[in-house]
């Protein structure tokens, strides 16, 4: 069974799993098409990705992809725990550049869901963390985009120093008037 909690972002989504225990270990559902429809009718899982961070205070992101390729994400903690954050990209979204965090730890039975439109990014909190990633729609490097995890018009609040960021998004542009987002 999988328990969806709504967030202050509308789409964006919590989810919560029921781990079966005993004496042999766990087992637990991360997907079922039917229980997430409410969040998304025409799901279909395109792309499967696992990334691996090795140092704590590591910050990937603030990714997302223009239309047409667009994507949404379930998104799993499998080792570690992060600090994740998605932020709301929707042109004409009330919520428009209003980001939500949440920790997701391998112990516990979370997942996070961002529907398209919405840049995510994570901190790792401890070393050598991996994410589970099912997504939308498949890769797209000349629609990918990016914002910066420091942007001021974002604010987001970090909770460790910011350690390795990547060049490309150390390279990504700060948010302007002329950002219109991703067409609904």
């Amino acid at each position: 069974m999988m328990r969806v909690h709504p967030t202050p972002l509308a789409g964006l989504a919590v989810i919560e799993t029921d781990p079966f225990a005993d004496d042999r270990g766990r087992f637990e559902r991360v997907f079922c098409e039917r229980e997430l429809a409410a969040l998304d009718p025409a799901m279909h899982v395109a792309q499967v990705n696992l990334s691996t961070t090795f140092e704590a205070g590591t910050i990937r992101g603030m990714h997302f992809q223009r239309a047409p390729a667009a994507e949404g994400k379930l998104i799993r903690c499998l080792r570690g725990r992060v600090y994740d954050v998605a932020v709301d990209v929707r042109a004409g979204s009330p919520t428009f550049l209003k980001w939500h965090a949440l920790e997701l730890d391998a112990d516990a039975p979370l997942q996070v869901f961002l529907p398209a439109g919405f840049a995510h990014g994570f901190q790792a909190l401890t070393p050598d963390v991996q994410l589970l990633y099912l997504h939308t729609q498949r890769w797209n490097p000349g629609l990918e985009a990016t914002l910066r995890h420091d942007d001021p018009a974002l604010a987001i609040r970090w909770p460790l120093p910011v350690g390795t960021v990547s060049r490309k998004d150390r390279k990504a542009g700060l948010i302007d008037a002329g950002f219109e987002g991703v067409p609904p």
